[in-house]
């Protein structure tokens, strides 16, 4: 079982930036993968980035593509997803998710607000 706990959500103005941290305990030896996805008020949860066990391998979703950076500090298990350029399609619960195999687990999520 792997444990996930995110922070760093708020409100900020357009063309602003956040840090978002994801800290994860418990069984972190079986972890292959870990990404953030984020979920808008009506629609469905959607991929943000996903980053591989090394640190490399990275993926993003194009809506984010130059704006976002995901990355890890395995010494510290946490993750981390870097955001500028912040724009108001961005508002949403953003969630930390650590993929294994055969499962993964989810954190319980962030509010991140992107207004004026």
């Amino acid at each position: 079982q792997v444990q996930l706990v995110e922070s760093g959500g708020g409100l900020v103005q357009p063309g602003g930036s956040l840090r978002l941290s994801c800290a994860a305990s418990g069984s972190i030896s079986i972890i292959v993968k870990m990404g953030w996805y984020r979920q808008a008020p009506g629609k469905q949860r959607e991929l943000v980035a996903t980053i591989g066990r090394t640190g490399g391998n990275t993926n993003y979703a194009d809506s984010v593509k130059g704006r976002f950076t995901i990355s890890r500090d395995n010494a510290k298990n946490t993750v981390y997803l870097q955001m500028n350029s912040l724009k108001p399609e961005d508002t949403a619960v953003y969630y930390c998710y650590a993929g294994y195999f055969g499962s993964g687990s989810w954190g319980q999520g962030t509010q991140v607000t992107v207004s004026s």
